[in-house]
């Protein structure tokens, strides 16, 4: 609210400038504040009390469209759903939707660093309330295969192996592509089979090469990744401290901006988001 109230403010004042222009100084007189007994009182003439009518009338004018002004505001960002950033080279949507249901474009989806594909409640499987779980259990994924797609693809391991049991790994931010379907290599995981990020670098890491990945598959599309890390993913921190959903998004857009890996226009990058109380689309700091 106080946003749309500072920003209001601006607007008002442009309005009122154009009213204050283009409207005779005769017609804010026509209301008259002052009683004649004021008048008498005060001994005050009737152009003096003429020009306190005006300035009262042009006063509560301002007020009047400044209140209007900021409530439109509010209202607006109350219930709008997308937010737009665009640069000179870049153009980037956030959204409140469903990644799985968005249509026309290029879909990121966030595997783990060895492409589990195994959903289930053990150790080492895909959380089914995930993203990626959610994107296997499609009746149109019954038979994917992976690793065959990783085969086609000509993808090459990452150096070292996963600390889960030793698996081959591929470098967060590794793109395989399936049809409108980016499958991505995103977090690392220990020795548990949990996947996590072991610092805030690494996560940058993981988009600097995302970035240069989708700059090779888009194929003339937009391209929609959910937030990152906002799921089952967990964050290691000196501070102990988890990462809002809020700050990754923050990261993501910064990183894109100076990334020199961008979508050509008219195509662009869309974030899509999930509501929640600890987040707003009118928080982002970009």
């Amino acid at each position: 609210m106080i946003y749309a109230i500072k920003r209001g403010a601006i607007v008002a004042f442009s309005i009122i400038t154009g009213i204050f222009t283009f409207v005779p100084e005769g017609f804010f007189g026509i209301r008259k504040w002052v009683s004649d007994e004021i008048l008498k009182l005060f001994n005050m003439s009737d152009v003096e009390a003429e020009w306190i009518n005006i300035t009262i009338s042009r006063i509560l004018c301002l007020i009047l469209v400044w209140f209007i002004v900021s409530m439109c505001i509010w209202i607006y960002r109350c219930f709008r759903k997308k937010k737009i950033i665009k640069g000179k080279n870049y153009s980037i949507s956030i959204e409140y939707g469903d990644l799985l249901k968005e249509k026309r474009c290029k879909k990121v989806i966030n595997f783990d660093e060895c492409y589990t594909a195994t959903v289930g409640g053990a150790i080492g499987d895909v959380n089914p309330n995930s993203l990626c779980g959610q994107y296997l259990a499609l009746p149109e994924n019954d038979e994917l295969d992976v690793q065959n797609l990783i085969k086609e693809a000509e993808i090459k391991p990452a150096k070292g192996k996963s600390k889960y049991k030793q698996k081959v790994r591929y470098a967060s931010g590794t793109i395989v592509p399936n049809g409108d379907d980016l499958l991505m290599a995103f977090a690392k995981l220990d020795d548990k089979g949990k996947g996590r990020f072991f610092s805030r670098d690494e996560y940058i890491e993981c988009l600097t090469l995302l970035w240069k990945e989708i700059e090779n598959y888009y194929a003339e599309n937009d391209v929609c990744i959910p937030i990152l890390g906002s799921g089952t993913t967990t964050f290691d921190s000196e501070s102990g401290a988890s990462i809002s959903q809020q700050d990754l998004l923050n990261i993501i857009i910064q990183s894109y901006k100076l990334s020199s890996h961008k979508i050509k226009a008219p195509h662009k990058l869309r974030i899509i988001c999930k509501k929640n109380d600890d987040f707003s689309i009118n928080k982002i700091d970009a």
